[in-house]
């Protein structure tokens, strides 16, 4: 087993959650407007949607890897180019994050808790880059690549789940940062950009 790519997995995975997106500032909207409780529900909902794109690239991929390293290969190729096509968007990215605030609605657990699910299980973009970026941090030659799939994906969801509950508890900090100043959404977004080609790299040469 190989720690080192562990570790890098979860630095990465670390930065990713923390770099403003979709699912991260629909959970900060959700907190700063109905509290903390209500962010935490919807975190739990995204978390447990992630599961079922884990499940979905485990089942996908793991027999097809295992009996064609050409595959691989060619995985290797669509992970590095997808995350090349990320870096390109971020750059593109329109800085305004406010525009989806009047979908946010108040609820109980259970409705929060669908409307995280929901969102991110019908969200097939996930997948797709669960499906670049795991392949790289395979991490064990004894370990069977379906194990590693569901490791990879039990280490992104826990990281996952500590950056969005930590902007939960912060969430009037980071409302403040993110949507008070345009030189800090300029500032972040170059960020994100340079950590996609960073992972494109990582893959590339992987």
């Amino acid at each position: 087993m190989d720690l080192q790519v562990l570790i890098s997995f979860v630095l990465a995975t670390l930065v990713l959650a923390a770099s403003p997106g979709p699912d991260n500032i629909y959970v900060l909207i959700q907190s700063v407007r109905y509290g903390k409780q209500s962010g935490v529900s919807v975190v739990i909902g995204l978390m447990f949607g992630c599961l079922v794109h884990t499940s979905l690239v485990a089942f996908g991929l793991s027999s097809f890897i295992k009996s064609n390293q050409n595959i691989y290969f060619i995985l290797k190729l669509f992970g590095a180019s997808y995350m090349l096509y990320l870096a390109f968007k971020s750059y593109r990215s329109k800085l305004d994050y406010n525009s989806d605030e009047d979908k946010i609605l108040k609820g109980s657990f259970l409705n929060l808790f669908k409307q995280g699910f929901v969102m991110n299980v019908l969200n097939p973009k996930v997948s797709i880059f669960f499906l670049a970026f795991f392949p790289a941090f395979l991490f064990s030659k004894t370990m069977s690549i379906f194990q590693q799939f569901y490791v990879l994906g039990f280490l992104f969801i826990l990281t996952s789940f500590l950056v969005f509950s930590t902007y939960v508890m912060l969430s009037s900090y980071f409302s403040h940062l993110f949507f008070r100043s345009s030189k800090s959404l300029i500032f972040l977004k170059y960020i994100q950009t340079g950590f996609f080609i960073s992972l494109f790299v990582i893959i590339f040469i992987s």
